[in-house]
């Protein structure tokens, strides 16, 4: 039975993708000393709210994630941001692997919603592994899993995470909406002789008395 340690040594935004992307560099001991010919890695990437600090405006922004501040014993909970995987190739002791981690600024997922409320400071990632190790030895090859608990954590820069959306989004954000109200906000545009999306939602926040930004 193969013995695996996982540590994340790194989460940087990744400068040239096409899409928006973290890449977590990640080093895996095995400390049986057995060789290993390659590893099926799954990756599991949770966000622990829990185990970090927020100020007054962050408890603000997060009202509609977990609830006023009097709630967040209950609330405030571990959750998923992403599942990924890759491939290891064959090492001895120990080996460094990049692990992409494809990000989106969509406000329906909550990993965005979470990450947009933070000011300064870091996220709390956990790293939970599993997958297929495929290992050569002199009666040839063995397939055996991942051990139930391999994890890792790293505190993730809050800034990472701003500079990979800024280089995708820079200055602006997306929201997905039905077909029938994009067509709505379309129809609305076009009477008004509005030039931009924004002027259509600020003459439209106008009209309910809300405040243009």
């Amino acid at each position: 039975m193969n013995d695996f340690a996982f540590s994340v040594l790194d989460v940087v935004a990744e400068p040239y993708a096409a899409a928006p992307q973290l890449t977590a560099r990640l080093r895996i001991e095995e400390r049986t000393g057995r060789r290993i010919h390659a590893i099926a890695l799954h990756c599991q990437v949770r966000i622990e709210p829990q185990r970090r600090h927020y100020d007054e405006a962050e408890q603000s922004g997060l009202v509609a994630l977990f609830g006023g501040r009097d709630r967040w014993t209950d609330t405030l909970k571990p959750f998923q941001w992403m599942s990924c995987d890759t491939t290891v190739q064959g090492f001895s002791g120990a080996t460094e692997v990049d692990l992409a981690l494809p990000c989106t600024y969509d406000f329906d997922v909550i990993g965005s919603r979470y990450l947009h409320a933070l000011g300064e400071g870091s996220v709390p990632l956990a790293l939970m592994f599993s997958g297929t190790v495929f290992t050569r030895g002199s009666k040839g090859f063995g397939v055996e899993q991942v051990p139930w608990d391999c994890e890792a954590r790293h505190p993730m820069p809050v800034e990472v995470w701003r500079r990979m959306v800024a280089a995708h989004y820079p200055n602006t954000g997306w929201i997905r909406l039905d077909h029938e109200v994009l067509a709505r906000f379309a129809d609305f545009r076009a009477r008004r002789g509005l030039i931009s999306w924004d002027e259509t939602v600020q003459a439209l926040l106008a009209e309910h008395d809300e405040v243009v930004l």
